[in-house]
């Protein structure tokens, strides 16, 4: 048996640049990743096969077919592989919540996967895409500039965010991407320089608050605990504060539990 983690995301800056005739967005966005997620492990079996367990291992029982097992079997239908896998996961990242979880879940699958198999000739990067333009990103699992959709990937040297302590806070209301990109108001507000990450911002921040008031109440709790940067990450609800050293940190995670105790929180840093 062997595991990984899946390390939850955040778009530290995300700009939305048009809508394309398909539907999809043209957006860039600066991805990292925090140093804790859900852990899946795996081991050979006959078929593909997913267990859960978790705080959140409710929210995805009633899915009949998870991205883990999506991501699994097609790469072994690329790789022309027949035998199966037996994972478990443990589910401590919410679901429809702007962190990836469900991206992650299917990127640690591939890697397991490419393990198990002896790194097959279709590796993981070469299927992820197709699994959502999150996976991508949540393959490789460190900071990164994204274009496109999210999937043009160009890995950036990051060493002034590696280890920067970081705050997750959800107020445990799902925020579904689709309404959010259809709220979104169109005006392209220019392009993102990764280098400016403070100063940029994330354009869906605005319609998910319209959508799912708790994201601005989130971020008004956020905002009084003295961090270098507040913002929300992806399509929400999770929010994330950044801060200079630990014992900050861990001040504004006591502070945001005693103020709200129902709201769901992760203290780690970024890898």
């Amino acid at each position: 048996m062997i595991h990984d983690t899946a390390f939850a995301k955040i778009n530290l800056a995300l700009h939305v640049r048009r809508r394309r005739s398909d539907g999809y967005h043209e957006l860039e966005t600066l991805f990292a990743f925090v140093d804790a997620g859900d852990r899946l492990t795996a081991q050979p079996a006959d078929g593909f096969t997913l267990a859960l367990t978790g705080p959140f291992a409710g929210d995805l029982a009633a899915e009949s077919d998870n991205l883990v097992l999506r991501a699994a079997r097609l790469l072994a239908m690329r790789n022309g592989i027949t035998g199966g896998i037996a994972f478990t996961l443990d589910k401590h990242l919410p679901i429809a919540s702007g962190i990836g979880g469900g991206s992650a879940d299917a990127a640690a699958a591939l890697r397991l996967a490419a393990r198990l198999w002896g790194d097959p000739v279709v590796a993981p990067g070469d299927v992820a895409a197709d699994l959502g333009a999150d996976v991508p990103a949540c393959v490789v699992s460190q900071s990164c500039f994204g274009s496109g959709v999210g999937e043009q990937l160009r890995v950036l040297d990051t060493d002034d965010l590696r280890g920067m302590p970081v705050l997750l806070v959800n107020p445990r209301v799902a925020c579904p991407t689709g309404p959010v990109f259809r709220a979104w108001d169109g005006i392209d507000r220019g392009p993102l320089d990764p280098a400016q990450w403070l100063e940029a911002r994330n354009d869906l921040q605005a319609p998910a608050c319209a959508l799912v008031p708790e994201i601005a109440a989130v971020l008004d709790v956020l905002a009084t605990t003295g961090a270098r940067l507040v913002r929300m990450s992806g399509s929400g609800a999770t929010c994330f504060a950044l801060y200079g050293d630990v014992p900050a940190r861990d001040r504004a995670a006591a502070q945001v539990s005693a103020l709200r105790p129902d709201w769901w929180q992760l203290a780690g840093a970024l890898r």
